[in-house]
């Protein structure tokens, strides 16, 4: 009999049986699964010959980062091939768990001394896996392996990762609590809690204002961390029921923002916190790992918000570090980047990675993000539909169909749309026979107005739609917001319209670089690329109009060839100095040395090369 339980989400995230991605979603997916994410386990040696499939390579944290991807992928896409090529792992990982539970592939003398964040973060994957494919064997696999780490951590705390990260373990650990209703898991979460990082008493003292010095790296302020830990409470709060910890991640993002935050919605971090200059870095693993924490916000607390802030980071700053082709990707990318080219070492404006962290390639700088991207695109995709106590609600707006059961009923919503490229969106809903329905619609808080099939709409709030639902209807949608010029820091002001921000469009030529004869891992297609400019991009903002061009969402969405939107305003050449490839911070004069100039802007993820936050300057 249980005498505990855990806090109802507020919103139920839905499986790849149910959700399905459509339109541009949909092959923005399918160019993953053909370019890195789709492909590492042919040639990259750390998924490839990886101590987790019984090989010498890295047996740590790269093949659970790349499967938490690629199983979504694979059944997003219903791809044979990749879910057999899934499954060999998984059939691997648990052909490796031994008799009493222990799962990580490393021997017994070096138990204790194994950092069991790569413990965490495969069991999340198990639950990936089960979810997707039903695998009945996963539950007692996950049950096994908790039951072990939970005398395990009685005689080894936790240390390193595992403490900056202790809270991914709930995932898991909830998810199993949810089938099997052990007291004893909830206690393991009280346990991990008491010996994980403590964020709430670091965020009570911030010390990190100001970024930490050249060369200093520290657990407490590392990028990925801090982008983790923005849902650590609010999953807890699951257990404690406390209001103060499900707003915990609004004063982490508060702070967060204040003092490191760029125009794109996240903040600076190569690799720890660095400050608001748009030529620092942000790590794209802390993008991916930023998505998925608002994407348990948005589950736990139902807040619009949540929502608004993931679309944004999904359409601007996970695009922007990742090529076109999305068979190369940056570690750093900068907000206002004109140039990705290597720097010599000690000239490089990151204050913890090496001069190649922003050039786009296979691996550059390190290998984490490598693996770890893949989940981004997946999980937002199963994030564009969620379900409700009486229905389901639209979280977050991109072409994708849900088809699940609400009452007995089986019923299936598709929404058609353009956006973030366009405002309007059409939802049809089908039904087997006249249903009882709640359908939540989210209106982003960023729109001066909105309509539901021609009635207003208010922002910042889902529109509930509660009927007995006919098959075939539809629902219209059309949001209206004007592109603005947002103030940053240093008098400096960005473009933003809607979900996207817009960036001063920089031409751009790729060059491959050549590592010699000798090389065999860097190569044509998963290689490394130098991209420099060939046009100017030492502008100021001179105007406030700002005209748009629609196009067509082309086969590759987020492409500076093809665009799906681009716009121009009216600009004077200025004084901006670049040094090793990196603009600095603010211009050298903000006097016009050209006359007034008309340029192209792009959306910030259709970019490579850009200026993002410029002066204005009234003439």
């Amino acid at each position: 009999m249980t005498t505990k339980v855990i806090g109802e989400l507020m919103f139920q995230p839905l499986t790849t049986k149910e959700i399905k991605p459509k339109g541009w979603l949909l092959r923005q997916l399918q160019l993953q699964a053909k370019g890195l994410s789709g492909n590492l386990d042919k040639f990259w040696p750390d998924i490839k010959d990886s101590k987790w499939i019984g090989g010498d390579k890295e047996g740590w944290e790269r093949v659970p980062y790349w499967l938490d991807g690629f199983i979504p992928l694979a059944y997003l896409l219903d791809d044979e091939d990749m879910k057999a090529r899934a499954k060999k792992y998984i059939d691997a990982i648990i052909d490796g768990q031994e008799e009493d539970g222990w799962i990580c592939p490393c021997s017994k003398e070096e138990r204790g001394q194994y950092d069991m964040w790569a413990l965490f973060l495969l069991l999340k994957v198990l639950v990936v896996y089960h979810d997707c494919s039903k695998d009945e064997r996963i539950e007692e696999v996950i049950h096994r392996a908790t039951v072990h780490f939970d005398k395990h951590i009685d005689q080894f705390t936790i240390f390193n990762w595992a403490s900056t990260r202790w809270f991914e373990m709930l995932i898991p650990i909830y998810w199993l609590y949810e089938r099997r209703q052990e007291d004893w898991l909830l206690q393991l979460a009280v346990k991990l809690k008491a010996q994980g990082f403590d964020y709430q008493s670091l965020y009570e003292h911030w010390p990190y204002e100001k970024p930490s010095s050249f060369g200093h790296w520290s657990q407490m302020s590392h990028v990925v961390n801090q982008a983790m830990a923005v849902k650590s409470l609010a999953l807890f709060s699951r257990i404690s029921k406390k209001e103060t910890d499900q707003r915990f991640a609004d004063k982490m993002l508060e702070q967060l923002l204040t003092f490191h935050g760029t125009a794109t919605g996240i903040f600076t971090g190569d690799e720890c916190l660095s400050g608001d200059s748009p030529t620092q870095g942000t790590e794209l693993c802390a993008v991916a790992e930023f998505m998925y924490s608002l994407e348990n916000l948005i589950q736990v607390t139902g807040d619009v918000k949540w929502s608004d802030h993931l679309e944004y980071i999904a359409y601007n700053a996970l695009p922007a570090a990742i090529s076109p082709d999305m068979w190369s990707h940056q570690y750093d990318q900068m907000v206002n980047q004109v140039e990705c080219s290597r720097i010599e070492e000690g000239k490089q404006p990151f204050r913890t990675n090496n001069g190649e962290a922003h050039i786009f390639g296979l691996e550059p700088h390190f290998g984490c993000c490598t693996a770890n991207f893949n989940q981004a695109w997946p999980k937002f995709a199963l994030s564009t539909f969620m379900k409700t106590k009486k229905g389901i609600a639209c979280t977050a707006f991109a072409p994708a169909e849900v088809e699940t059961t609400v009452d007995d009923q089986r019923i299936k919503v598709h929404l058609a749309t353009d956006y973030p490229f366009r405002n309007t969106m059409q939802f049809t809903v089908q039904v087997e026979q006249p249903c009882a329905l709640d359908l939540d619609i989210r209106i982003p808080a960023f729109c001066s107005s909105a309509t539901v099939n021609g009635k207003p709409a208010k922002s910042g709030e889902y529109h509930n739609i509660s009927k007995v639902w006919e098959d075939g209807e539809t629902i219209d949608v059309i949001l209206h917001y004007e592109s603005e010029f947002i103030n940053r820091p240093e008098n400096m002001v960005a473009v933003r319209r809607g979900p996207l921000l817009l960036s001063i469009a920089v031409e751009e030529e790729w060059n491959r670089i050549d590592y010699g004869e000798s090389e065999t891992l860097r190569v044509y297609p998963h290689c490394d690329y130098e991209v420099t400019p060939t046009s100017s991009w030492n502008y100021a903002y001179i105007d406030k109009g700002i005209d748009l061009q629609f196009h067509k969402v082309g086969e590759i969405p987020f492409n500076p060839v093809e665009p799906p939107l681009e716009a121009s305003a009216k600009v004077v050449e200025i004084d901006w100095p670049q040094k090793d490839g990196v603009v600095t911070r603010t211009p050298a004069d903000r006097k016009p040395v050209s006359g007034v100039k008309k340029i192209k802007l792009l959306p910030y993820g259709c970019t490579n090369l850009r200026m993002t936050e410029v002066p204005f300057i009234e003439l």
